[in-house]
């Protein structure tokens, strides 16, 4: 890939997050206005001083309306944007390369999704479009669950010892979810709980499938330079990578279900662009997408956060827990936090806002912070077929 980025040009200066969860007596317009407010309130700045609008949903409707009607707006542009899960990341680049661009001075990304009375559960949303039939035709929860097995059979892992690791990472995300006040599931779950659970599709149980939610988030983006008018600490973007796949997984013979190629590649770019050669060393933590436990597995090899057949082993470790030596999704990523579609990029992004400007709780606070960079990756899709994305975020210039 061949992407220049926009390494320091652009700025977070205030974010908002709601709550996480089955918001029963709100709707999309009462979490918009919620977390628009709150990442207003932190810039200081008015709705009328944002030049531009970035909406992400999956499941809403379909156009600016959406969220120009809450907030009313007068005479501004709001462009509706959906990219899989990987919509919330989308309504941030967007924003950004619009500031970089020159075309605006502020611009505000929000995402949100409200679907816990809609009618249905689950991530479904429109009708599909007529296909080849060479389509899936798996849910997410089967599709996912082949990576397990395939995991360890390339790389000597017993099944018992699969399933150790895959209960362990949900059993770090539950203990740091219990720490983060705007998470859907605020409860620590035990390994003999989470090993003992009903199961949804092949090997995985209940514990190891995200939730769907109903939240909103927000950001505050300008010009770099700008950025210390608005607070004394700016969170810096260095790197935006988005990698959408060919679906040729499904067909090729070669794929074998233990890596993801796009986010590997999206995970080189975004290195790339910030100029970082050692991850593992160099960040202070990462958001990643942790749809299903062996999601988050194979995303620790293809982002370089452990060699490959070896992340496994780097979990059982504790290299990614809370106080490890890389946090993984110290807010309790999807699995804790919850996954309302068009509000978790962002979502990810305000974990990092907290993180590196010295503001998450004291029980969850990360333990290398002063390494000063932060990574946040997004996938929409299933293996073999997605969209991924990979934020690098920093708190200093340079």
């Amino acid at each position: 890939m061949a992407s220049k980025g926009i390494k320091d040009q652009v700025a977070i200066v205030g974010m908002g997050c709601t709550k996480f969860g089955e918001h029963w007596d709100k709707g999309a317009d009462d979490l918009l206005i919620e977390s628009s407010t709150a990442a207003l309130a932190a810039a200081g700045i008015a709705k009328d001083d944002v030049d531009a609008y970035w909406l992400g949903t999956a499941m809403g409707a379909p156009s600016g309306l959406t969220l120009a009607r809450p907030l009313q707006l007068h005479d501004k542009p709001v462009t509706h944007v959906i990219n899989h899960c990987a919509t919330g990341s989308e309504t941030i680049r967007n924003a950004a390369y619009a500031v970089a661009s020159g075309a605006y001075d502020i611009a505000m990304a929000i995402g949100v999704e409200k679907v816990k009375d809609s009618g249905y559960q689950g991530l479904v949303g429109a009708g599909k479009p007529p296909t080849d039939g060479t389509n899936r035709t798996l849910t997410a929860a089967a599709m996912f669950a082949m990576c397990a097995p395939a995991y360890g059979n390339k790389y000597g892992v017993s099944e018992e010892q699969v399933r150790e690791t895959l209960a362990r990472i949900a059993w770090k995300n539950h203990y740091n979810g219990a720490r983060n006040s705007r998470a859907q599931f605020r409860r620590e779950v035990s390994m003999e709980t989470i090993c003992g659970a009903p199961l949804m599709a092949g090997g995985l149980g209940v514990y190891d499938c995200s939730g769907v939610a109903d939240g909103s988030a927000a950001a505050i983006v300008v010009r770099a330079e700008d950025a210390l008018r608005y607070t004394d600490t700016p969170i810096y973007i260095k790197a935006l990578s988005l990698v959408a796949g060919n679906c040729s997984g499904n067909a090729d013979p070669d794929y074998d279900y233990t890596h993801f190629p796009e986010i590997a590649a999206a995970g080189r770019d975004a290195y790339a662009q910030a100029g970082i050669t050692d991850p593992r060393r160099q960040l202070a933590m990462a958001e990643v997408h942790d749809c299903f436990t062996p999601a988050e597995l194979l995303i620790m090899e293809d982002l370089g956060f452990a060699e490959r057949g070896a992340a496994w082993k780097e979990v059982l470790a504790g290299t990614f827990d809370l106080q490890g030596e890389l946090p993984v999704n110290p807010d309790g990523g999807l699995k804790s936090f919850g996954h309302p579609v068009g509000a978790s990029g962002v979502r990810m992004a305000f974990e990092a806002y907290l993180q590196l400007r010295g503001e998450a709780p004291a029980e969850r606070t990360i333990a290398h912070a002063d390494r000063g960079l932060a990574l946040t990756h997004n996938l929409g899709g299933y293996p073999g077929e997605m969209v991924s994305f990979v934020g690098i975020w920093g708190n200093e210039l340079g």
